[in-house]
């Protein structure tokens, strides 16, 4: 398995978004956006861990400490169940490597030092297999299909992946 550390989101993380912000890696997600939306996500990520409210880390494996990609977590609410939902994106260079299954693995291990009965959800879209594989890889069930808007405004059916087990 690729050894993985989850780098607590900074300052100069923006970079990391700009180079996930491209037509084959947001193929999944409604295309890319413009940097200045970009910007005002770097600054969220930035403004809900000083307030606690969500996590997204930087994904650094040996020899890029400047992180081949960004996963975090954030409260949910799935049909009046408090959860959290996951999500990530690996850079294109470095898929199929498993980083983003250790990844997902090092983030279930975080939220269960917050959070330790708490489901995580994941909503892949049913056309992303690769992300359904790497839910199914680290655990997680196939709980169903259901239409999913992200981002605002486009709707398309996505997978229901939960994680419910106390421990990885």
């Amino acid at each position: 398995m690729t050894e993985v550390r989850l780098q607590r989101w900074s300052d100069g993380d923006l970079a990391t978004l700009q180079r996930s912000n491209t037509t084959e890696m947001t193929a999944h997600l409604g295309g890319p956006e413009a940097p200045e939306a970009v910007e005002r996500r770097h600054a969220r990520y930035l403004g809900e861990w000083r307030d606690g409210t969500a996590r997204m880390f930087r994904i650094v494996v040996a020899g890029h400490p400047e992180g081949v990609g960004s996963i975090g977590y954030w409260p949910h609410d799935h049909h009046g169940e408090a959860a959290v939902e996951a999500g990530w994106a690996v850079e294109s260079a470095h898929q199929g490597r498993g980083i983003a299954t250790a990844a997902l693995r090092a983030l279930i291990a975080e939220v269960r030092r917050h959070h330790p009965a708490i489901a995580i959800y994941a909503y892949p879209r049913l056309t992303n297999e690769a992300s359904g594989a790497i839910c199914r890889k680290a655990g997680f069930e196939l709980a169903g299909v259901e239409a999913f808007e992200y981002p605002r405004g486009h709707v398309e059916d996505s997978a229901v992946w939960v994680f419910r087990s106390p421990a990885v």
